[in-house]
């Protein structure tokens, strides 16, 4: 009996660490930065974990229960060896990766020691088994295995092949909506370091990619220990030295000429809009690197070099002014430090640089044309920057394990011009004092006869658009404590951590104004006489020091009930304080709870079935963009002028007759706000809550599936709404016939300081707002019904995920499929329906008329999406991968006007346009504007390593194979957002799948 339980033991073992190249099933959170080696032993026996090529050793005797756990081990493959009171021994090996036990037990079934010699357990390739003490939904990638797919090597693209991700909109950059949230709502990790850019969450630190080791991908049900997060938690940890001497080099190279045009857009009337033939890229990044020990298990370094190069050639559509040609360089570096200090203490170093450096030359562009005629100058942009991370581990007995951690990183976003004639312009971010260089033109004149012809237009605008201050950055100083500690059947995992963000920011639009050229007129009868021109001068400055600060603390307990049942409970309370530009919080949020409940069961006791399900509630903060403008002293005029000419260089308007109606504008007066009356004081934060239930299966040693059915629902969300009347009207005023806001016979003053016209809320909720309704710095407390503002915002996405892993000798394949519905008035911290980019400052909950019709089928709702990815070894020279994606398209609105009745001369009727869910005056609901066409991608390589010399490799990666350029996303604002007549540019294409392109590597390691 006993022999044959051995045998099954060992058949169990194997199979737990073969069941494939990833794991997509469930994995409790043991830590963010390493695993943990378990199992069962004798009682008394001494088990040790090591890993010859660091030399890092733990000893711990096995507990009265027979059970054992070593937590906080290092990724990498481990023997571990039982020795038993009488002195026999037995040691098996098996690898280790981030967040997963792997399981090795040394005990019969009669709870006798197995004494074989050694036996090897791992197998070919395999490193992830199914932890049967999981709830989280997880899939991890290791740098072998990412090498052998053809993905591009960035964070996001890695992401993008676990089940419930799909990219998220073009407007965005390269970022991935996790299970229906928006793109701005994930957080970021490398090596337990914060990296997400928490000004917009629209951003995160970019590793020299060569250096990740292993990426984790969270897509629902993670632990208390992670936070901040409504959508996905990537988390990646990077390559480390050895005592083994490791050197190599690679080059990627993305040539020109094997690069596909994008497929060209019409307008409605099938004229030519953009013309991309004379558009054009190449890439490569070349990376050297070494590691080894410095001091022979005790010390260890691995460092990267790496430097990138990007040219583009883009002209934008024919109607375009400029046109440009860009080159971006990414001289980035890493350095990580591991030190033994002794066999119960360890430190980490982490450093590098991700900073970008774009130079646009910029040209002029006849309109109507795709010319490039006279040089106007350079737009130097740069991103990204620093980052250090120090990181101690302390096994400070057998059961319990302590971390702490400390980081600093700095990313810069600074912008300057250089014009032709070698003069620099920039923005301080004084906002009295505007950027400098050729302000910006723009002539919105219908069509009429005039009596000064001609177009208006500036020779000299570089941009025309708002330029960053040239200082602009962001800066991260973040510490956390976690704890481990085995109490019998109880697992216990405490923390807490600080996470502060500082933010330097400002706009303003380049030459300091724009000069917009307009017609009033009155009848609305072309050329009888009665029209007028004139133009308008507007200014919009912005700049402050901002900062976001963030705590937390979390505890978590996972209990083996019995031998196979595994209870989780976790709590955990996030602080959030928003500070503004005069170092005032407007927002301060304390100890928000987010309860974790889950459970996982071992079905057969063998770790070949199990059963998991999860719920929790997960808070998101508000971003530190909201406080540059929303906040902080800001400025916005108008005022209207007759005039008699223009310059033909600038374009600026001369001989200038002021109307006299010089004012600010949405109460930027230029000076501080109230902190007071910015937000709510009930505010919530953005926060949803998850449940998922789901189950994993092995069917044999090389294949396991799963099926996970989860529902997210947005609880409560921030965003600000600017209708000032509601909260006048729930104050007690009434507008009489001019159009006055009395109380009693007192008009309110409105805008001044501390009476903001936009303000943070939760929408759908009372709003209890503090005003200054007569500027003379007495503040009331006005609770605003939800009614009078908006519609509780709405989030739901359901889903139901099938995934396997399969994984033989020479093959591998990796799949998904999902099926998921999105559902909800808003889309989350941004706006694909037009680009937006201002998180949690969106327009949707503005005015209350924008929120009618706007509950449907949500931008990231991609109701079908297949996933195949896999690699087949032909011989021990050549081998082939493939990556198969099969999506349907995502659904459209048509956006048009509200009304058409004018409110001030040359503007639409209401200032949101063609913003509102209908059409020809007909409501058109979110969602019903039809659905974009279905796409499929297939990606190919082949690698080819010579057994002539050892270490080098040649691959092809091939994507989009069949050059398939289907429409991802369109301008759904589809009227004129003053008279509401049709638009040519109507769902015109605003993004493809990316063309045909091919990718040669060569590598060198020795």
């Amino acid at each position: 009996m006993a022999s044959k339980y051995l045998a099954k033991g060992l058949k169990r073992s194997a199979l737990t660490v073969a069941l494939g190249l990833s794991f997509v099933g469930g994995v409790q959170a043991q830590t963010n930065t390493a695993g943990v080696v378990s199992g069962r032993a004798v009682a008394g026996d001494t088990i040790t974990v090591e890993n010859p090529a660091t030399g890092f050793s733990r000893t711990i005797t096995v507990g009265a229960d027979g059970n054992y756990r070593l937590s906080q081990v290092p990724i990498g493959q481990y023997t571990v060896t039982r020795k038993g009171v009488d002195g026999s021994t037995s040691s098996r090996t098996t690898n280790v990766s981030v967040g997963t036990s792997s399981n090795v037990t040394f005990v019969s079934g009669t709870g006798d020691a197995q004494t074989l010699d050694t036996v090897t357990v791992v197998g070919t390739g395999a490193i992830n088994p199914i932890d049967v003490s999981s709830v989280e939904s997880t899939t991890i990638l290791t740098a072998e295995q990412i090498a052998k797919i053809p993905v591009a090597r960035d964070a996001t693209s890695v992401a993008l092949l676990a089940p419930g991700t799909v990219r998220g909109d073009a407007a965005f950059g390269n970022l991935a909506s996790f299970g229906g949230a928006s793109v701005a709502e994930n957080q970021y990790y490398v090596n337990g370091f914060n990296i997400t850019n928490t000004f917009q969450n629209l951003n995160f630190a970019q590793i020299p990619y060569e250096a990740i080791a292993e990426q984790q991908i969270k897509t629902g049900g993670y632990g208390a220990e992670f936070g901040r997060s409504l959508g996905g938690v990537v988390n990646m940890i990077t390559k480390r030295g050895t005592n083994e001497f490791h050197a190599g080099g690679n080059i990627f190279w993305e040539p020109e000429d094997l690069r596909e045009e994008v497929k060209n857009t019409y307008l409605t009337t099938g004229v030519l809009r953009q013309d991309n033939s004379k558009d054009s890229q190449w890439q490569a990044v070349a990376s050297v690197w070494a590691s080894g020990a410095l001091i022979k298990d005790k010390l260890f370094a691995y460092g990267l070099i790496s430097y990138g190069r990007k040219d583009n050639e883009i002209y934008g559509n024919v109607l375009s002014s400029t046109n440009s040609s860009d080159q971006t360089e990414t001289p980035n570096w890493l350095l990580k430090m591991d030190w033994n200090i002794t066999d119960n203490h360890l430190l980490e170093l982490t450093a590098f640089s991700d900073k970008t450096e774009t130079d646009s030359d910029v040209y002029l562009n006849p309109v109507g044309e795709l010319n490039r005629t006279t040089f106007l100058g350079t737009n130097f942009t740069e991103q990204g920057g620093e980052n250090y991370v120090l990181k101690y581990t302390g096994y400070l007995t057998d059961n319990f394990t302590l971390s702490a951690l400390a980081g600093h990183s700095k990313f810069s976003r600074g912008q300057r011009l250089r014009t032709a004639g070698g003069l620099d312009v920039s923005y301080g971010g004084d906002i009295n004092n505007p950027a400098t260089g050729c302000p910006i033109i723009t002539d919105l004149r219908p069509g009429y006869r005039r009596a000064i012809d001609g177009t208006r237009a500036s020779t000299c605008n570089i941009t025309g658009a708002q330029i960053v201050r040239q200082d602009a950055e962001d800066t991260r100083d973040q510490y956390r404590i976690d704890a481990e500690w085995q109490l019998g059947d109880h697992l216990l995992r405490f923390g807490y951590d600080v996470d502060d963000f500082e933010s330097v920011d400002g706009g303003s639009f380049e030459g300091g104004r724009v000069w917009s050229y307009r017609t009033d007129d009155p009848d609305d009868i072309p050329n009888n006489g009665d029209e007028t021109d004139f133009v308008r001068e507007q200014i919009v400055n912005q700049g402050a020091t901002v900062k976001v600060e963030q705590r937390a603390y979390y505890i978590q307990d996972s209990w083996n009930v019995t031998d196979n049942f595994v209870a989780y409970i976790g709590g955990r309370w996030d602080s959030f304080k928003n500070i503004n530009g005069q170092g005032q919080a407007y927002v301060d949020i304390e100890n928000q709870f987010g309860p974790r409940l889950g459970f996982s069961w071992d079905v057969n006791g063998d770790s070949t079935f199990k059963v998991f399900g999860n719920a929790g509630r997960y808070a998101l903060p508000l971003t530190a963009t909201v406080a540059v403008r929303g906040a902080s002293a800001s400025l916005f005029t108008r005022e209207e002028f007759d005039y008699t000419g223009f310059d033909p260089v600038t374009g600026e308007p001369t001989g200038l007759t002021s109307w006299g109606n010089f004012r600010f504008v949405n109460g930027e007066f230029g000076t501080a706000k109230n902190p007071l009356t910015i937000a709510s004081k009930n505010l919530d934060p953005m926060y949803q809550d998850e449940y998922i239930l789901g189950f994993q299966k092995a069917l044999n040693d090389n294949f396991s599936l799963g099926i996970r059915g989860i529902y997210r629902e947005l609880k409560a969300a921030i965003d600000d709404n600017c209708d000032y009347t509601a909260i006048l009207r729930a104050g007690g005023f009434a507008q009489d016939d001019d159009g006055h806001w009395l109380r009693n016979g007192q008009e309110a003053v409105l805008p001044n300081a501390g009476f903001p016209y936009c303000r943070m809320f939760n929408p759908g909720e009372d709003a209890v707002f503090l005003t200054d309704f007569f500027n003379t710095g007495v503040l009331e407390e006005t609770t605003v019904p939800g009614e009078l503002l908006s519609p509780k915002a709405k989030r739901k996405y359901a889903a139901l995920e099938f995934f396997f892993d399969g994984n033989w000798d020479k093959f591998f394949l990796q799949g998904s499929y999902t099926y998921a519905k999105s559902r909800g008035n808003t889309e989350g911290g941004v706006k694909s329906d037009i680009g937006q980019s201002d998180t949690n400052v969106t327009q949707d909950f503005d005015y209350l008329e924008l929120t009618v019709d706007s509950y449907g089928y949500l931008p990231n709702d991609r109701r079908h999406s297949l996933k195949l990815f896999g690699n087949y070894e032909i011989s021990d020279e050549w081998s082939v991968g493939a990556n198969l994606l099969v999506q349907s398209g995502r659904p459209m609105n048509c956006l048009g006007v509200l009304d058409t009745d004018p409110v001030e001369p040359g503007v639409q009727a209401h200032p949101y346009g063609s913003s509102f869910f209908r059409c020809d005056g007909i409501p058109t609901p979110r969602g019903t504007g039809g659905r974009l066409s279905w796409s499929s991608n297939v990606d190919l390589n082949v690698a080819y390593r010579p057994s002539y010399v050892e270490g080098l490799q040649f691959k092809v990666d091939i994507f989009n194979l069949m050059n398939s350029q289907k429409v991802t996303s369109v301008n759904e604002q589809v009227e004129d957002g003053t008279s509401g007549t049709r638009l040519e540019t109507a769902f015109l294409p605003a993004s493809f799948q990316a063309p045909r392109s091919v990718r040669f590597m060569v590598q060198y390691d020795f």
